[in-house]
């Protein structure tokens, strides 16, 4: 875990260190912005769960900073969920967990193209803390066991009532996308990105029933930018 840890915090000095150097090349442009699209969620458990994918809403302010051509730095501060979907195949079960988190990307961001449209690409480590949860479900998850038919055989089910183990979530996010720039100042940008979790949600100690349990998501936004240096 630690080893992970000093992987990210070496990518976001990089990152910050590229970014300072190049001050000795280009005028600075600075833009602030925000965003909002839809995610789709899910757990990489170890040993693995039948899950699908959960949707939920991402929104988000945007900061961008670039000193150098095709290379700068873009920080957000982000509403996101994660979690999962329970897959009950061919029954009329249903159980949703989802968990809220505040997150902050800090990303390099490498763009090509011209001063009316560019293509760029976004890659970086990502910090998130937890603000809630909630759990939607169609029967007595904690009381699984009473309930005739249930679906119990060839399954792990300890994950429906599991404690989350820490507020703290870390990870890579990778995105690709667009930018249509009008009179200089104004951009809109649609990006779709990847988050793969590095951080375990329930306890991954040699006695508990899961050794990995992080977040991963896919998400597409559509957001305004301002240039405003």
């Amino acid at each position: 875990m630690q080893h992970i840890t000093r992987i990210i915090l070496l990518m976001a000095a990089i990152t910050w260190a590229a970014g300072a150097s190049a001050q000795k090349h280009f005028a600075s442009n600075v833009a602030v912005g925000g965003k909002a699209g839809v995610s789709l969620s899910r757990v990489t458990f170890s040993p693995s769960v039948k899950q699908n994918w959960s949707m939920s809403e991402t929104l988000g302010v945007t900061f961008r900073y670039i000193e150098e051509k095709n290379f700068g730095l873009v920080i957000e501060a982000n509403f996101t969920k994660g979690g999962w979907k329970e897959n009950f195949e061919d029954t009329d079960f249903k159980y949703e967990r989802q968990f809220s988190y505040i997150s902050i990307p800090i990303l390099t961001h490498i763009y090509f193209g011209s001063h009316k449209f560019k293509g760029f690409f976004n890659l970086g480590p990502q910090l998130g803390y937890n603000i809630g949860e909630n759990i939607s479900s169609n029967f007595d998850y904690t009381n699984w066991q009473s309930i005739e038919g249930f679906p119990y055989e060839n399954r792990h089910l300890d994950q429906l009532n599991l404690e989350m183990k820490s507020k703290f979530d870390y990870g890579l996010a990778f995105g690709a996308g667009m930018e249509l720039i009008a009179k200089r100042k104004h951009s809109i940008i649609l990006e779709g990105r990847v988050y793969y979790g590095l951080g375990n949600i329930f306890s991954s100690k040699k006695a508990d029933t899961f050794s990995a349990s992080g977040n991963m998501s896919v998400a597409v936004t559509l957001g305004y930018s301002f240039r405003i240096k």
